[in-house]
């Protein structure tokens, strides 16, 4: 596995394995159990997911040591306050029955409960996220789903700099200026949900590059996720579709492609954070 440096120096590898709407229990242990067997060693879940129990076991029961995979998880809305993020970062090192996290993540900057104090419940949970980041329970912190003005405000107060940005990255949805800003502040963007939430098979344009390069229509657009300088986060619960979104490290696509999947239509958009109805 090939990895990225962030700006802290913490090597994070370049694909990872998503557990959004993956059931906790049989269906989350099996899926990150097999995901971890057949060559992922980052795994990324979220409190609100509901799975950290069943995705720690999984990590607990596999061959690999604990150092060898990256462990992502995220702060959820209702915990945009100095002391709730504080117990809730310990709440999440418990469920997931480890001793330090790889990358904690606010998982939406204004959610719908303190959206007229956003700014002031980010750098509340940011100040909770720094002191476990120097306290060693965090390798790494970062957002997620922030747009340019929510990073802009976080760093009016923030002593450390988000390492990383998670937002729906896509052929289709580049976000060019979000990415943009956040490679000039030494920000990486993650790709959460890289197929468009499964928009994309339906693309009869990116059947067609698929086609020409001998691959799948996932295949190719979690290759332009890497080729973009993205993490994607690829999710599945069928064993052949986790090790098939493995195999992207033999193939380039070309700068065409490139352009062109930039600007399929069809597929899935970031949603508005500012405007969500959580």
């Amino acid at each position: 596995m090939e990895n990225y440096t962030l700006s802290n120096g913490v090597q994070i590898p370049k694909i990872g394995f998503g557990t959004w709407q993956i059931s906790d229990g049989e269906e989350a242990y099996n899926s990150v159990s097999h995901a971890l067997k057949v060559g992922y060693n980052h795994v990324d879940t979220a409190q609100i997911y509901g799975n950290e129990v069943s995705v720690g076991k999984a990590i607990a029961d596999s061959d690999l040591a604990r150092e060898d995979i990256f462990l992502t998880t995220k702060v959820w809305n209702d915990k945009h306050d100095y002391e709730l993020a504080k117990a809730s970062i310990d709440e999440s090192l418990e469920k997931l029955g480890v001793e330090y996290l790889d990358l904690l993540l606010i998982h939406w900057p204004n959610p719908k409960p303190i959206r007229d104090h956003w700014r002031e419940g980010n750098a509340a949970a940011w100040k909770a996220m720094e002191e476990a980041y120097k306290a060693g329970k965090v390798r790494a912190i970062g957002v997620s789903n922030f747009m340019q003005h929510h990073i802009e405000a976080l760093l009016e107060t923030a002593e450390i700099k988000p390492h990383v940005n998670q937002v729906l990255l896509a052929p289709g949805c580049p976000q060019d200026e979000l990415v943009k800003f956040c490679e000039d502040n030494d920000i990486l963007l993650e790709a959460y949900s890289p197929l468009g939430t499964g928009t994309i098979f339906s693309n009869e344009i990116a059947k067609e590059i698929a086609k020409a390069n001998g691959k799948t229509v996932a295949q190719v657009a979690l290759r332009w996720s890497l080729q973009k300088g993205f993490l994607p986060l690829p999710k599945s619960v069928t064993p052949k579709n986790i090790e098939s979104n493995l195999n992207i490290f033999d193939f380039e696509l070309s700068a065409e492609d490139l352009a062109i999947l930039d600007t399929i239509e069809g597929v899935k958009a970031q949603k508005d954070p500012d405007t969500t109805n959580f």
